[in-house]
């Protein structure tokens, strides 16, 4: 489903930048938001079924790599970066390769014993779905203000260059292990999760905006918790 919905993105992408309807770009990024919903899903089902594979893992990431790769960089190719005079089309490739080799990557460290970041409950560089979230900041922002400079290419390409990077990158990142909620918090964890699904529902793109921003903000602490992580680890090594 997850895969359907990264190509059914990029069908009203298409329909869109031929002169389709404008809602159509919701459309679009709305695809991507669902992909990422299942995807977060996916794993926790098959557990839950007792239905885990090598096989559920090769296929969860070849359509995470259509839904958070492919996908979202057609769609920006087509918002904006076909615009750009000679470099849009490889800002776009970048996007879709880093998103490829990340998840290349995670495939060969599975089985790995010696994975420091996971151990610490971070992962590495940032994961696929949180990418492409990240990558369409500048359409969150155009559809929130209207103001067409969100759609310039000299704006749109530094930034997809930038999410790609951070992709492949061993900057470790929080992981869902890594939040531990006291028993007395879950109530209000439970609460905060249902007024994030009203603010998705009624306003999305603002909602994405600041769950973005709030992701990017946690990365030096997330850098800093790690660090610690590995001063504790080699003092008792010492």
């Amino acid at each position: 489903m997850a895969l359907c919905f990264g190509l059914t993105g990029v069908r009203y992408a298409v329909s869109a930048s031929f002169g389709g309807p404008v809602n159509h770009w919701e459309i679009a990024l709305g695809c991507i938001v669902l992909a990422g919903v299942l995807d977060g899903l996916d794993g926790r089902i098959a557990r839950l079924l007792r239905a885990q594979s090598r096989f559920g893992a090769e296929l969860d990431s070849l359509a995470d790599n259509i839904a958070f790769g492919v996908a979202p960089a057609l769609i920006l190719f087509l918002w904006s970066l076909q615009a750009a005079p000679r470099f849009g089309w490889i800002a776009a490739l970048a996007l879709a390769v880093c998103c490829a080799l990340r998840l290349a990557r995670f495939n060969a460290r599975i089985d790995a014993d010696d994975q420091p970041h996971k151990s610490a409950g971070f992962n590495t560089g940032v994961p696929a779905p949180a990418g492409a979230g990240l990558a369409f900041t500048p359409v969150y922002l155009w559809l929130i203000t209207g103001n067409d400079v969100f759609r310039e290419w000299v704006v749109v390409m530094p930034w997809v260059l930038f999410i790609a990077a951070l992709m492949i990158s061993n900057v470790a990142t929080y992981s869902w292990s890594s939040i531990r909620l006291r028993s007395s918090y879950r109530i209000f964890a439970l609460a905060g999760v249902g007024l994030l699904a009203a603010a998705l529902i009624t306003n999305p793109w603002l909602t994405l905006l600041g769950i973005c921003a709030l992701y990017l903000g946690l990365l030096p602490f997330s850098i800093m918790s790690y660090m610690k992580v590995k001063q504790r680890r080699a003092s008792r090594g010492g």
